[in-house]
């Protein structure tokens, strides 16, 4: 049995100042993905999510005027008590922008939650996770589940990319070519270096020296690249543990 008992909530001060929230939901729908073990963090009991992500809304102080809500997966896979618990949150907090993650197999009901949000004045930004441009590594090797091969195709649903780096058969011209598509087609891009877990894919040292020597320096004083050099580098999340 595994145990995963992360933090929930943090304020990002640095680079588009925001809170976050780490919610629970039923998780990904997609759990093909050869690097993420994020659906983990899942349960079917969406009464006791609801519980569990309440306690997290309640820290929410509006503080910077932006919240990010990430879970397991997509904004979907949250039960309804706990989206309207966020738009309430929005409100009573004055909270005019919100980020929410999505995978590209919802991206069709991304349009119904825009508006859901911006009938009362909340700005929706939609981030998904791509991993990398290269449509036949992302798909061959990570099996990301992403059917578009072009980043205008992606562009045309999300305003923001994470991307997935440190693994093997990565260059630094590779990663820097993802970091300057991402920035070209998208408002913000998130760089996130892989982390050992159980999943076939694991971390390659030499690409993540490549990437601290050579990648790190020139992004990390970009106002629209946030690099996660752990995945706890936002405040939340942790480690998934044997439970005892």
């Amino acid at each position: 049995m595994k145990d995963f008992n992360p933090n929930r909530y943090a304020v990002i001060e640095e680079k588009n100042p925001r809170e976050i929230v780490m919610l629970r939901g039923l998780g990904c729908t997609w759990r093909r993905c050869r690097f993420c073990d994020y659906h983990l963090d899942s349960a079917g009991d969406q009464t006791a999510n609801f519980a569990l992500n309440q306690r997290q809304l309640e820290k929410v102080t509006g503080i910077h005027g932006r919240l990010e809500v990430i879970n397991s997966g997509s904004f979907v896979d949250l039960d309804e008590q706990t989206v309207a618990l966020i738009q309430q949150t929005c409100l009573k907090k004055n909270i005019r922008q919100a980020h929410f993650e999505c995978h590209w197999r919802h991206r069709d009901e991304i349009a119904d939650f825009r508006k859901r949000f911006a009938e009362h004045g909340i700005e929706l930004k939609i981030k998904t996770g791509v991993e990398t441009f290269n449509s036949l590594f992302r798909e061959s090797y990570l099996d990301k589940g992403i059917t578009a091969d072009s980043p205008e195709e992606i562009a045309k649903y999300f305003d923001e990319v994470c991307l997935l780096q440190g693994i093997p058969g990565q260059t630094a011209e590779s990663m820097d070519s993802d970091i300057q598509t991402g920035l070209k087609h998208f408002e913000r891009v998130c760089v996130n270096i892989m982390q050992e877990n159980d999943r076939p894919v694991k971390p390659d040292p030499k690409v993540i020296q490549i990437f601290s020597k050579e990648l790190y320096p020139k992004y990390i004083h970009n106002c629209r690249v946030d690099i996660l050099m752990e995945n706890t580098a936002f405040g939340v999340g942790g480690v998934v543990t044997h439970a005892k």
